[in-house]
């Protein structure tokens, strides 16, 4: 019996429709669920995404879902990356995390405490030290990492980071014990300290955050819920996909994936795998045309990417392979733009996507320009793209 058959233009409509492009969508809310998890290791990013997607972009939303709602959590999971993620499905990602994520951290930790002569029995005093901020925590409220180090001399000892390289520094234990507690958990990140573009985060514990949390059963069954939605947003895909987006080993990837009804389909280079209740046809959207930032869930949500990013992949993603602000046009990647030191959006099209769409792009640029206000952005948690310096040189 021959397989069925999704190929790059169904993969293209869906990923129009899901991702809140095609249609955008009412809330904070249903961006995060179109997309799973919005990239937010830097809030920037998060908050273009976001904009790009809502039918009338306002950071006021976001601001309210993440802050006052609470009903999108941030969370250091995937891939060691910090998501913004529907807060039901919050714990899950850090349960189904733990071992390709929170378990590293602590054993970089130890790593630094045994560097840096501290203890001669690092993990007793780590041990002592979590206590500690623990503690501290519940007397805290929100607070940042100085204040957790100021809240106890145990949490101000200081630490060397990066020991025998040129970018070696000393910092407070308290500062790199909230990078292993937030993976763990057990603290989250609050409001910033500073307008929506600041990356000087407060913390808050994690327990009484949300009352949108949902415990999960298990980690099995954390990674099951979390393969299920991500095949319904990104699916079909390779099963080397869902292994790249979350970090698991091909072990985890493949256990996570077998509860799941999921058939084998025919794409235009290879087989892929999707949900087998969700094979109907995707009817074509109206034409749309997207600014998508750097780092943005959609841009990095396969580690295939030719059949949406085609040639352009060396010029609109560093060097680490982390992706730079996109244009987008029917599902298809175009171009990529940047934000210029003066607050102008600059767009450079590598492909033609027709009058129409280039005048949608424009259009869009003016309306990006319009959203930030004088607001510059720069590169974080990435380098430039070749794209980027050419238009900002």
């Amino acid at each position: 019996m021959a397989l069925p058959r999704i190929d790059d233009a169904e993969r293209r409509r869906r990923l129009s429709v899901r991702h809140a492009l095609a249609v955008p969508a009412a809330s904070t809310e249903e961006v995060a669920r179109s997309v799973v998890a919005l990239h937010s290791t830097d809030p920037a990013s998060m908050t273009l995404a976001v904009a790009a997607r809502l039918k009338r972009p306002d950071v006021a939303d976001l601001e309210r879902a993440l802050y006052e709602e609470r009903t999108v959590v941030r969370v250091l999971a995937m891939r060691r990356t910090v998501f913004a993620v529907p807060a039901d499905l919050a714990l899950a990602c850090l349960a189904a995390t733990a071992d390709s994520v929170a378990a590293p951290e602590r054993r970089k930790l130890l790593a630094m405490l045994r560097d840096s002569a501290v203890s001669d029995d690092p993990e007793t005093w780590l041990d002592t030290a979590h206590r500690t901020a623990q503690d501290a925590i519940e007397r805290l409220g929100t607070f940042s990492s100085a204040e957790l180090a100021a809240a106890d001399p145990l949490l101000a000892t200081r630490i060397e980071i990066g020991a025998g390289t040129k970018y070696a520094t000393r910092q407070s234990i308290a500062s790199r014990l909230l990078t292993v507690m937030s993976a763990e958990g057990h603290v989250v990140r609050a409001r910033p300290a500073g307008a929506w573009a600041s990356t000087q985060f407060r913390w808050a514990a994690m327990r009484g955050w949300s009352d949108h949390l949902v415990e999960p059963t298990d980690a099995a069954s954390a990674a099951v819920e979390i393969a299920r939605r991500w095949l319904l947003a990104y699916g079909p895909a390779r099963p080397e996909d869902l292994q790249w987006w979350t970090g698991w080993t091909k072990r985890a990837t493949v256990a996570a994936l077998a509860p799941l009804e999921t058939v084998e389909v025919e794409g235009d280079e290879g087989p892929l795998i999707a949900l087998a209740d969700d094979l109907e046809p995707t009817p074509e959207p109206a034409p749309w045309v997207a600014l998508l930032p750097a780092l943005d869930s959609t841009t990095m949500g396969w580690k295939h990417r030719d059949w949406y990013i085609g040639p352009h992949r060396p010029a609109l993603y560093d060097t680490n392979g982390n992706a730079g602000p996109t244009i987008w046009a029917d599902g298809r990647v175009v171009g990529g733009w940047t934000i210029r030191d003066d607050g102008t959006v600059g767009v450079r099209l590598l492909d033609d996507p027709g009058s129409t769409a280039r005048d949608a792009i424009d259009s869009a640029a003016h309306r990006l320009e319009v959203f930030l206000d004088g607001t510059v952005i720069r590169a974080r948690a990435r380098g430039w793209t070749p794209v980027e310096r050419e238009l900002r040189s």
